[in-house]
């Protein structure tokens, strides 16, 4: 790594070449404020808050996107900087929809963090005349309030990085809002529910569909038996909301938290996922042996689907027709377990946890309701933010809780289930019992580590019982789109493809605690988090879906078998073309 000397506040310092004036600091350990700067996905050096002094320009100078060079003398804290941080600000808020306390956001805005740090009076002294505001509340998952939006454009980013592109920035100067074109509401164009927006929003101008309260009361109904189940990435995420640190395991606690909250039973969506790799490998090796459709790419994930749909509807046949984890365990209960235990299962409802707000879509899709017409697999959806609100306004001490154990039931998991929060996770899975089906053995070699990792895409290409198995995998849409268009094309020749909708995967979903930009710039949150999913794998005692006793016990009593009639109906579900506008 080549370095060059600058001087920062009269200090001398040596930085990587190619660094910008924001990334030397950092590498001084000086901090710069930003707010519409996120690290490889918006660098417009627009919002003017991470201005400085450099020895010789004319003006301050947009320290995230303006390049070092040998001897350059750097300022960042004269009071020229400050003064202009600080009017950036209060020009802001003069535009800004400032009631706080009952924003969803609050306490964790990146706005009202910096006017805390710089000092900012609520003043007033720039109020007059306000944008016109819209409020978008037309989508299943997603709140949009533009009365908190301050144009940065992240949210824009995001979107176009997800290959989608359905919001900009409408009207011109004073007049600019962020919508969709000609002002249709979010619900009319082709928005795949992903969320990423909502992650790379620094105020409360985006947020998802709240659904606590009929979480609340349902749990407060003496007449519902109320079952919570949680996805694998919500056990590596939820622990932030708390101040823990990125990536940190609170399965146990999390556990005695929803029990202290109220549901009857504590599952785990493991199940499901351990469940979806059985059908699944099942379906894949049917293709395989019989001249199916290939490549074979993963349902797992509701906002790639919608995106498929919408976008690449000619590869519908692609898909497996396999159900996600939430949906197939949601069926389970209201089937299986329901009978098991003598309940009718019009009076249970099944809330999910999940790291993702497309899953807020997902329950209300057609054909997710394997146990009955009247029975939706899934009643509530609930983010993992959602469940972080729910436990601070019951006034648990979440990071003193003892740990404790999902119920048995559906409380028995492999690490091949854990994984599937991760990128790459679902294709290690079913790897792991595909190649033990096809060879008839107890294979000891289980770590795919060529698709793991937070790359956008990997391929690899593995010898399975003497057969070459050739697979891809994806994260991110723009990234699914390049794999999507080889196979369009008749380029690319997998037989297999994972595809998740969120970059990195669903520890990355749009439903998980937002970190400042300042820790998402110089973090990489996704690896963190996915680490800790791989930790649990390599320390569970069973890390093949089809050694859990619990799935084992399911085929042999109720299912059958994989992909059979029973199988088929409760866990499998269908797709529809859907236009783009």
């Amino acid at each position: 790594m080549d370095l060059i000397n600058v001087k920062i506040n009269g200090m001398p310092y040596s930085v990587p070449q190619g660094s910008t004036i924001l990334e030397a600091a950092r590498y001084a350990g000086i901090h710069i404020p930003t707010l519409c700067f996120l690290k490889d996905l918006n660098e417009i050096g627009a919002c003017r808050m991470c201005v400085v002094e450099v020895k010789g320009a004319r003006s301050l100078v947009a320290a995230c996107v303006y390049p070092v060079n040998e001897g350059m003398e750097i300022f960042t804290n004269t009071k020229k900087v400050q003064q202009s941080r600080k009017t950036t600000l209060e020009l802001i808020l003069s535009n800004h929809n400032r009631k706080c306390l009952s924003c969803s956001r609050s306490g964790k805005c990146e706005l009202q963090t910096l006017c805390a740090e710089l000092g900012v009076e609520d003043d007033g002294r720039f109020d007059g005349s306000k944008t016109e505001s819209v409020k978008d509340e037309s989508s299943l998952h997603l709140v949009r309030d533009n009365s908190k939006c301050v144009l940065c454009r992240r949210c824009v980013a995001a979107c176009e990085d997800q290959y989608v592109g359905v919001i900009g920035a409408n009207n011109r100067g004073f007049d600019t809002q962020i919508g969709c074109a000609f002002n249709k509401e979010l619900a009319d164009v082709s928005c795949v529910s992903c969320g990423q927006c909502i992650v790379a929003c620094p105020t409360g101008a985006l947020s998802e569909r709240d659904n606590t309260a009929d979480v609340i009361d349902a749990i407060n109904d003496p007449e519902k038996v109320v079952i919570v189940h949680t996805a694998p990435a919500v056990r590596v995420g939820l622990g932030e909301s708390f101040g823990m640190p990125i990536g940190t395991n609170v399965k146990g606690k999390m556990v005695a938290a929803l029990r202290r909250l109220g549901f009857d039973k504590v599952f785990d969506t493991d199940f499901g996922a351990d469940l979806t790799i059985m059908e699944e490998s099942h379906e894949f090796l049917e293709r395989v042996k019989n001249g199916g459709k290939l490549p074979m790419i993963t349902s797992c994930s509701p906002g790639w689907i919608k995106f498929c749909e919408h976008y690449y509807p000619d590869l519908l046949d692609n898909l497996s027709t396999c159900k996600s984890p939430q949906q197939m365990t949601g069926a389970i209960i209201k089937s299986y377990y329901a009978e098991k235990e003598g309940i009718d299962p019009h009076n249970i409802v099944v809330v999910s946890v999940m790291p993702c707000v497309a899953k807020k879509f997902e329950i209300k899709r057609d054909d997710q309701n394997g146990a009955g017409e009247d029975l939706p697999d899934i009643d509530i959806a609930i983010t993992t933010r959602e469940l972080a609100k729910m436990i601070k306004l019951a006034q648990l001490d979440f990071v003193n809780l003892p740990d404790e154990e999902f119920d048995p039931a559906l409380g028995i998991t492999t690490g091949a289930a854990a994984i599937f929060g991760a990128t790459g996770g679902v294709m290690e899975a079913a790897l792991r019992t595909a190649a033990d089906v096809l060879t008839g053995e107890d294979l000891k070699e289980i770590d795919y580590n060529d698709v793991r990792g937070t790359e956008g895409i990997k391929e690899a290409a593995y010898d399975v019982a003497g057969m070459t198995v050739k697979v891809a995998v994806a994260s991110g849409l723009k990234n699914a789109a390049e794999i999507l268009d080889k196979v369009r094309a008749g380029k690319a020749d997998y037989h297999f493809i994972e595809i998740m909708c969120c970059p990195g995967g669903c520890v990355n979903g749009g439903g998980q605690p937002i970190q400042p930009a300042d820790v998402r710039n110089f973090n990489d949150i996704r690896a963190l988090r996915a680490k800790s999913l791989y930790e649990e794998d390599k320390n569970l005692p069973l890390r093949k879906s089809h050694d859990s006793p619990v799935i084992k016990k399911l085929y042999e009593e109720y299912l059958g078998e994989p992909g059979g009639h029973k199988s088929h109906k409760l866990l499998h579900t269908s797709y529809v073309a859907r236009k783009k506008y």
